[in-house]
C-alpha cells in the first residue's frame, strides 16, 4: 500500500510541476477582442468606430499604404465563418500598445481556403476609447512568420566588435564575406528574418559563402552608433538592415531603401537572390 501511496503521490508532483510549467496564454486586451467581434459580425459601423480619424490611421497591406477604409472593406469582404487568432505580440511602446497576431480566416461568402494573416496594429487611448492609429497587415505571407518573439537573438551585453573580429578572421580563411545584420529583439521583422535564414533553400548560401553577426540597436535604435555609420546604415529606412563588408572589413553592399524592414512581405527568392549576388566570387 506504501508503495502505491508513494506512486500516486509522484504522479501528483508530476502532474503539478508539468502544470506549473505550461506557458499561459498572453492577456487579453480588451479592444482586440471588441474589434475581432465586429469582424465576425460583420458590423461595418462599430468596425469602423476603431479607427482613428484624428490622426487618421495609417494603414499598409503588402508594402503598399492605403487608409482605414481599405482594411475596413477587407475584412467585412471576407464575411468570415471563424476566425482563429494567435497573439504574438501585446506590449505597450512609444505610448501605444503594440498588438501583433497571426490570423487563420476561414471565409464565408465566397467561399475559399483559409487565409492567413499576420497583423501589426498598434492602438492608442483617444478618450475613453481605444482606436488604431496604424495597422501593418500582410496576407498570405510567404516567409514563416514568428509565434513569438521570446529569441534573443541580439544579446543585449553581447560585443559587436569583438564578434565582427572574429567573424572576419573565420571569413579570411574561409573565403567568405561577412553579413552583417542590424537589428533589435523588439523588432518584428528581425526575428521573420531569422527565421527565414534557417530556410533549407538559403541557409546553405549563408554557411557556405558568409559569417553573419548580427549587430544590436537597443530599445530606442541608438546603440552601436558608430559600426551605423562605418557600414552606411539607414536608420531612417528601419530595420532590419543588412551590410556585406570584406573580411578585411571593407563595405561590399549597403541596403539604403530598407528592403528588409517589411521582412514580413518578402518572398524567399528575394533573400536567395540577394545573398548569391553579393557572396565572394569563387
Amino acid at each position: 500500500m506504501r508503495n502505491i501511496v508513494q506512486f500516486a503521490s509522484a504522479l501528483i508532483l508530476v502532474a503539478s510541476f508539468a502544470f506549473a510549467q505550461t506557458p499561459q496564454p498572453a492577456p487579453t486586451f480588451a479592444p482586440f477582442e471588441q474589434w475581432k467581434s465586429a469582424v465576425l459580425s460583420g458590423d461595418a459601423a462599430a468596425l469602423k468606430s476603431f479607427y482613428s480619424t484624428d490622426p487618421p490611421a495609417q494603414v499598409q497591406v503588402n508594402l503598399t499604404k492605403s487608409g482605414a477604409d481599405t482594411d475596413i472593406e477587407f475584412w467585412l469582404a471576407l464575411k468570415p465563418r471563424s476566425m482563429k487568432t494567435h497573439v504574438v505580440r501585446n506590449e505597450p511602446r512609444h505610448g501605444h500598445i503594440s498588438y501583433i497576431f497571426h490570423a487563420e480566416v476561414v471565409p464565408g461568402q465566397p467561399y475559399g481556403p483559409t487565409i492567413s494573416v499576420t497583423d501589426d496594429q498598434s492602438w492608442q487611448q483617444q478618450g475613453d476609447q481605444w482606436r488604431l492609429i496604424s495597422v501593418e497587415r500582410t496576407d498570405s505571407p510567404k516567409l514563416r512568420q514568428p509565434s513569438d518573439m521570446k529569441k534573443n537573438i541580439y544579446p543585449a551585453d553581447a560585443d559587436a566588435r569583438a564578434e565582427i573580429k572574429e567573424a572576419a578572421e573565420k571569413a579570411a580563411n574561409a573565403h567568405k564575406r561577412l553579413l552583417l545584420v542590424f537589428g533589435a529583439n523588439w523588432c518584428f521583422d528581425c526575428h521573420v528574418l531569422d527565421l527565414a535564414f534557417q530556410r533549407p533553400d538559403i541557409a546553405p548560401i549563408l554557411v557556405a559563402n558568409y559569417e553573419v553577426v548580427h549587430v544590436d540597436l537597443g530599445p530606442e535604435e541608438e546603440k552601436n552608433a558608430d559600426l551605423v555609420k562605418k557600414y552606411e546604415i539607414p536608420l531612417n529606412k528601419g530595420i532590419p538592415a543588412l551590410a556585406v563588408a570584406e573580411s578585411d572589413g571593407k563595405l561590399v553592399a549597403s541596403q539604403k531603401n530598407g528592403e528588409f524592414e517589411d521582412a514580413r512581405s518578402l518572398a524567399p527568392e528575394f533573400l536567395v537572390a540577394f545573398l548569391n549576388k553579393w557572396k565572394p566570387a569563387q
